[in-house]
């Protein structure tokens, strides 16, 4: 686990010299295809020396809840020790590790007529008067989730309309938890300027490389908007805006760098509060060493 630009992959391919390995991708962006660039996708030759589950399943188009990243990685885990091999689930998204982990509340079904009454009202008074609502009905959720986020806000109001119940209160049903022995790793720079850095050295290296060309390439088929999980990932976003005249460049590379790192913080906020986790400095050599200190072949 760790923040964007850590170091997560690099180290799961080093540990794969060592023992044999099969990783599983904990990332809710590198399930789309096409989305390559901006979610520093491990490259073809690296998935070709270690499989990676989990990745390029899904068109943009789709959506990936967190139930459906549970019950994949159950099944993955289970043939992968099947074939005598070490499962290593990679990536930032918390909340799949956090679901994996602790279980899944069952939440209720989706209800297109209140999600559409609320789509209505957001249209009529704005979201931030809606999140002014959650934060009557449910304050913990409210806390969570950010007025712009119109996805989650949604879901949240859906919930409370359609139960009675809040969302936290949901939440807090949890079902069945992990049924394998995990060993949990957390990689970071020790310091916060360090991972800044890193995360605008590699946010013009994906400009570099084309990354507006890839978004180009999905703004252009007409069936993509950024209300969609995919283009709300970080970078694309900001990109789409780009594309869209809503900002020009200099503005997208640099509200892209602060959305990273607001997504790094958000992804340290977790793990700062994360039990049974061993913390790895992302610059330092003995980080293969205290992995194979704890993990159990």
């Amino acid at each position: 686990m760790g923040p964007t630009a850590s170091g997560k992959t690099g180290l799961a391919l080093e540990l794969a010299e060592q023992i044999p390995i099969e990783v599983i991708s904990v990332d809710s962006a590198l399930v789309y295809r096409g989305m390559d660039i901006g979610t520093a996708k491990p490259t073809e030759q690296e998935m070709g020396s270690v499989p990676h589950w989990l990745i390029d399943i899904l068109d943009p188009s789709q959506a990936y809840s967190v139930a459906e990243f549970r019950s994949d990685a159950l099944r993955l885990i289970g043939q992968i020790h099947q074939r005598n091999r070490l499962p290593v689930l990679v990536g930032g998204t918390m909340m799949y590790f956090n679901a994996l982990i602790n279980g899944i509340s069952p939440l209720p079904k989706s209800d297109q007529v209140i999600r559409d009454a609320i789509s209505h009202e957001a249209e009529q008074s704005g979201w931030a008067a809606l999140h002014q609502e959650l934060t009557r009905v449910d304050p913990v959720s409210a806390k969570r989730i950010h007025p712009n986020d119109p996805q989650r806000l949604t879901r949240a109001l859906e919930v409370f309309r359609s139960t009675g119940r809040t969302l936290t209160q949901w939440q807090e049903d949890k079902g069945e938890v992990c049924p394998f022995e995990i060993s949990q790793f957390a990689i970071a720079p020790r310091d916060r300027p360090v991972l800044h850095q890193r995360i605008e050295q590699r946010f013009d290296i994906m400009l570099n490389n084309g990354f507006i060309d890839e978004v180009q390439a999905l703004y252009g088929r007409g069936d993509l908007h950024d209300t969609m999980p995919s283009i709300r990932s970080v970078g694309y976003r900001q990109a789409w805006q780009y594309l869209s005249g809503e900002l020009d460049y200099d503005e997208m590379r640099e509200r892209g760098i602060i959305a990273t790192r607001q997504l790094a913080k958000r992804q340290m906020t977790w793990l700062r509060g994360w039990p049974a986790v061993t913390w790895l400095d992302t610059l330092a050599k003995d980080n293969l060493t205290k992995i194979m200190a704890k993990v159990t072949l």
